[in-house]
């Protein structure tokens, strides 16, 4: 499984966004200029999030982004598979939504990557937004696109 840079990206505005989280709407702007990412490019990560409610975006004078609801209830793992649209480690039918496939009982590496598989999105999703904020006081790394972050 390899995050893409949306995945890495998503998790980005959704820390910014916790990490300045005033009441108010934040820009897209100044998210774009905080983390050294195209807005362009992050429009679209935006709209994938509000479509999904982990955002509320309001257009216009005073409008932009805000989180729906409190850091610690947003996990690593549910904004990884709604950019990612799975965090599967290969490509294996047994795995992914689509069902089983008729190998699967027979399969001599399928509970190798059942395992893996179950290893991955227990991590992930025991990870809170929350968790990744800097203590109070410390601003985060502030990392340009070639960070490859």
């Amino acid at each position: 499984m390899m995050v893409s840079t949306k995945g890495r990206y998503a998790l980005r505005v959704m820390i910014d966004l916790a990490e300045h989280d005033d009441g108010r709407f934040i820009p897209l702007k100044e998210i774009a200029a905080r983390q050294g990412i195209s807005e362009k490019y992050l429009e679209s990560i935006v709209k994938l999030l509000a479509r999904s409610g982990d955002l509320f975006g309001m257009r216009g004078k005073g409008g932009g982004y805000r989180l729906t609801r409190a850091p610690e209830e947003y996990t690593v793992g549910s904004i990884l598979r709604l950019t990612e649209g799975g965090l599967v480690p290969v490509n294996c039918q047994g795995l992914s939504e689509e069902g089983q496939c008729g190998r699967s009982a027979d399969c001599p590496t399928f509970p190798l990557w059942k395992g893996l598989d179950d290893v991955i999105n227990q991590y992930l999703d025991g990870i809170t937004l929350a968790e990744l904020l800097p203590p109070e006081g410390k601003v985060l790394c502030r990392c340009a696109d070639r960070d490859k972050g």
